[in-house]
């Protein structure tokens, strides 16, 4: 994603994900797809079935998504098992894009055989674009938790995790957020992109919002701590990349924790820092273009997304060191891999996850106050 990036913060969640079972894909076929108008199907079974629904997906021949670096969650081995499962061209248009920058391609492009057919965006941009989207339930409705979709399925919620600091091993041990204020970090400390339009940024400062004592509801202190940092000459306005954190650019970084991994950026010296007082799940969700281009193969993209098999989205999202959104389900009817649940980051203490008024809040308050308190 982006190399980060996408505004908004996921995470309409509640921290026990409990969700009925639901089998992984439906297989009935029915109606004839020449006859159906996928552009307008809710469901695939209201199409005819999955087999229908493949049909006139590989009938269309292309997908296009934005915003998806191929080493962000996995996203790389995702596109490459899509395409030759179904024997669809995937088209990635600008990889380190963010949520907004989706949304103004959907817009800009609207009817061009180039516009997004889906989009894989943060919770704030998402609310604020539901007009956007089209309705749609993948056929795994049922494991998505109620709280982290919406209920007539104009976006879900697909795969998250944790906000952390990671850090080269140079600066000794990391310990608490205000440690970063110190000389030593002088030009270090980085977010991943713009915080009013990047998600994990945006998520970056409520979680130093929340270690200096701020609350979900205002991320006030957040914004405050980012001020005195470049006060001090330690926020450095460079983006965080991959490419930067080898470079040594950006020696500390406020990451989603499958994002700071030391072997996710490539660096053996990095060690990684969730605070146990400023724990902050956050996920990402679909949507489809309601006016996608190939609205067939971008409903069977989501059922890819959202499918419980081995190759599956929900089982290599988690091989990327994602938590994968129908996760508890998956545990319980034991469809997940197991070996690939065992690595996630160990998290000690009560997560906060934000709701939909929260993230929406926090993204106003930002836009409003972001470039006055720190450029």
């Amino acid at each position: 994603m982006r190399s980060s990036y996408r505004l908004a913060l996921a995470g309409v969640a509640a921290a026990a994900l409990l969700a009925a079972g639901c089998s992984s894909s439906g297989s009935s076929s029915g109606s004839s797809s020449s006859a159906v108008n996928w552009a307008t199907e809710t469901s695939a079974t209201a199409g005819g079935g999955m087999n229908a629904l493949i049909t006139a997906a590989k009938k269309e021949g292309t997908l296009n998504v934005i915003a998806l670096p191929p080493t962000w969650a996995n996203y790389g081995t995702i596109i490459n098992t899509f395409e030759q499962k179904y024997g669809i061209k995937i088209n990635s248009a600008l990889p380190d894009g963010s949520s907004q920058q989706e949304v103004d391609a959907v817009k800009s492009e609207n009817g061009s055989p180039k516009a997004p057919d889906v989009l894989d965006i943060g919770m704030a941009v998402a609310l604020a674009n539901t007009s956007l989207f089209a309705p749609y339930k993948v056929s795994t409705w049922g494991a998505i938790p109620s709280a982290q979709k919406d209920p007539g399925g104009l976006w879900y919620q697909d795969y998250g995790g944790y906000m952390a600091i990671g850090y080269s091993t140079k600066f000794g041990t990391i310990t608490s957020v205000n440690q970063l204020l110190d000389p030593q970090f002088h030009n270090a400390v980085a977010l991943n992109g713009n915080p009013t339009a990047a998600n994990a940024a945006l998520n970056g400062v409520m979680m130093a919002n929340l270690a200096m004592g701020g609350t979900p509801d205002n991320i006030a202190d957040g914004v405050n701590f980012f001020s005195k940092l470049k006060k001090a000459g330690n926020f450095s306005p460079v983006q965080a990349t991959g490419a930067t954190i080898k470079a040594g650019t950006t020696p500390v970084v406020f990451n989603w924790d499958y994002l700071n991994l030391p072997g996710y950026v490539g660096v053996s010296n990095w060690k990684v820092f969730i605070p146990p007082h400023a724990i902050l799940g956050g996920y990402y969700a679909q949507a489809i273009n309601k006016n996608a281009p190939h609205p067939a193969a971008a409903r069977l993209w989501e059922e890819f997304l959202y499918s419980q098999a081995a190759d599956g989205g929900q089982n290599l999202w988690l091989a990327g060191g994602a938590r994968p959104v129908e996760q508890a389900t998956m545990t319980a009817n034991g469809s997940i891999n197991k070996a690939m649940a065992a690595k996630l980051p160990a998290v000690s203490g009560s997560p906060t996850f934000l709701s939909a008024s929260q993230a929406t809040g926090a993204a106003n308050y930002l836009a409003a106050n972001w470039a006055k308190a720190v450029g």
